[in-house]
């Protein structure tokens, strides 16, 4: 796209709230958020037009720039609305309107959508830990919700396979199986369940959607058992061999069926996409276009989280034995901070949230206020005590989501290994591609980590959840403008790659962790460079404030025994991670963010139990390293 772009407006029509930003170049050329407006979504009873909400959130920006510029920038109230639409100046790429000044209209308006529930989906294959999984990465990946895995050996009857897609009523069902000129009856026999249960989409009375992305030599007995009843389209085999993935065309096919069945049946988006310059995209797909598409050009391994109330969506980026970056995505529909709380508190036990609180308390009376919280979902915390129960709450949230998500990102089931073709049993299966060592940079987004009252709350949280590993940038997402940047990004990503490092992401600090087991005081890692000369013995945290101007550089020497990315006792040199426009250097990963240099020898793997001895003291011991307060 060409550079005369010089105004920018992008929404997020969410499920409760639509957020709207504007981005604008300034008198340097460099991209920058100007001003951010929101309002309540209007897709349900009694507005029933998403497009209000949209007009609500940028009048609000259109008020904020009336009031407040940036310097840099024309002064003046922005004229984004005509005539009762968005006022923009481009649709696909051509020129639809003149300026009539200096401050009318916006050259660009793209925008993201999960309201009404976004997209909801089931996924069917004929092997539960090959194709249904391949599946499960398309659909996760796309932006889904997945509702259910329908698979021939899933241990479910056909009748009750049969129940379950009539009583869930999914938008789209993604059908895959078989490689290519392998066998066709499986296939076959999942179609005849999908037929039988004759499946009704949630909205308008139009025919089901189903995508078959499975064995190309099944899809003509496919397409007659499943009749007329059901809108196919076909895509290219999703495992067109035991050792090759193909997701791209199954995704495609789903963001284009999203757009087509779901959205056009939602009050108001047909009026939305034909004021949008560029199609409407699905909000978590957005976030992981995003991350994808910035992990490709810095060459960097990412790590997100999303953490609501309801569910806890995990996005990684991570290179394969191949040497490509494959992004994946998994939702825990289960797991949030207010309506999912109490799910969080059963799966994870009493005792793994209560072990911690940096304070003495009977576990059932966690349960009891973790119970307050699910009948009073939207209650924030009103106490220091509270709060820091809320943050023992995410951590358990986010250990568990992410332990799903690394079960699903994993190197493909059934390849040939060790010189033998063999289908892998699900106790063989591939490695996950999640690899901490590895990992340069973790992304905290969501109101517990993105509004947390000290940064230092955030990064300690993430550190105890996910455990990084050697060397790791630590950031959260300062106002969840992730799903706009990331339909940006697909269009001009160059604007999209400047607003979210100077003005979305928040950069907290670098994370030294050392990989290994010794007792507390004993030697650990030393960290040295530009006058720094730090040693830090086995079993604390010490957080050192650096100047990322003068220290540009550091040398971390671990202790015999421990391993922070070039083996055990091997030092380690690390640049500054520098994201000033034409001068980037994207093979180190030393930040200058708000807390600092954070040395954690706590060891890897970190195990804290509720009885471990000493665990109070040890929990008030790292508050203090980061300076935040004790209860």
């Amino acid at each position: 796209m060409s550079n005369d772009i010089r105004r920018i407006v992008a929404t997020d029509c969410g499920s409760t709230t639509t957020k709207a930003i504007l981005i604008e170049k300034n008198d340097k050329g460099e991209y920058r958020l100007v001003a951010r407006g929101e309002a309540p979504t209007t897709v349900e009873k009694p507005f029933e037009d998403v497009t209000m909400g949209v007009i609500n959130s940028i009048t609000e920006l259109e008020e904020i720039t009336g009031e407040v510029v940036p310097e840099g920038y024309t002064k003046g109230r922005r004229k984004l609305l005509k005539d009762g639409k968005v006022s923009r100046l481009r649709k696909e790429g051509k020129e639809t309107a003149q300026r009539a000044d200096e401050l009318d209209a916006a050259d660009l308006y793209v925008s993201t959508s999960s309201a009404g529930g976004g997209l909801q989906m089931m996924v069917a294959g004929v092997v539960k830990a090959m194709s249904a999984e391949s599946a499960e990465r398309a659909a996760l990946g796309a932006g889904a919700i997945l509702m259910d895995t329908l698979a021939v050996d899933d241990g479910r009857k056909d009748y009750q396979k049969v129940e379950r897609l009539r009583q869930l009523r999914p938008d789209i069902i993604l059908m895959s199986g078989g490689t290519d000129g392998g066998t066709k009856s499986h296939l076959i026999e999942m179609a005849e369940v999908v037929r039988r249960a004759d499946p009704k989409p949630r909205f308008g009375d139009m025919k089901l959607p189903i995508i078959y992305a499975g064995n190309k030599d099944a899809r003509t007995e496919v397409e007659s058992v499943l009749g007329e009843g059901i809108s196919l389209q076909v895509v290219d085999n999703l495992r067109p061999t035991l050792d090759k993935e193909n997701l791209g065309p199954a995704r495609e096919e789903i963001h284009e069926m999203f757009l087509e069945h779901v959205m056009q049946q939602a009050p108001g988006y047909s009026k939305l996409l034909e004021w949008t310059s560029e199609e409407v995209m699905a909000t978590p797909n957005a976030v992981g276009k995003l991350l994808k598409e910035y992990a490709e050009n810095e060459k960097i391994n990412v790590l997100g989280v999303d953490i609501g109330g309801a569910t806890t969506d995990v996005f990684s980026v991570f290179l394969n034995d191949q040497g490509e970056r494959v992004y994946n995505r998994t939702v825990s529909a289960n797991l949030g901070m207010s309506y999912s709380i109490c799910n969080v508190l059963k799966e994870a036990g009493i005792e793994n949230i209560a072990r911690w609180l940096p304070f003495e308390i009977d576990p059932a009376e966690v349960r009891n206020r973790l119970r307050n919280k699910m009948i009073r979902p939207t209650t924030i915390p009103h106490t220091y005590e509270d709060l820091l129960i809320e943050q023992a709450v995410s951590r358990e949230a986010l250990r568990l989501a992410f332990i799903h998500h690394k079960s699903l990102a994993r190197n493909l089931v059934g390849v040939q290994q060790g010189g033998l073709d063999r289908l892998m049993s699900e106790q063989d299966t591939g490695q996950t591609l999640v690899k901490m060592m590895a990992l340069d940079m973790v992304i905290g987004s969501g109101g517990v980590l993105s509004h947390a009252p000290k940064r230092a709350q955030s990064a300690l949280m993430m550190m105890d959840a996910y455990q990084p590993e050697g060397i790791t940038m630590l950031t959260v997402d300062s106002i969840f403008m992730m799903p706009h940047l990331g339909v940006l990004s697909e269009h001009l990503y160059e604007a999209a790659r400047e607003v979210f490092e100077r003005d979305c992401i928040v950069k907290i600090g670098t994370c030294i962790a050392p990989v290994g087991i010794a007792k507390d005081g004993e030697p650990c890692v030393t960290v040295k460079g530009n006058g720094l000369d730090v040693s830090v013995p086995f079993g604390q945290i010490k957080v050192v404030p650096i100047d990322i101007e003068k220290t540009t550089e550091l040398t971390v020497e671990p202790a015999k025994g421990f391993d922070v990315g070039e083996g055990k006792g091997k030092p380690v040199t690390v640049k500054r991670f520098d994201t000033s426009k034409g001068n980037r250097n994207q093979t180190t990963n030393l930040i200058d963010g708000q807390v600092g240099l954070i040395i954690d020898t706590r060891g890897r793997p970190f195990n804290l139990e509720l009885n471990t001895p000493g665990r109070v003291e040890k929990l008030r011991s790292y508050l203090n390293a980061f300076g935040l307060p004790l209860p």
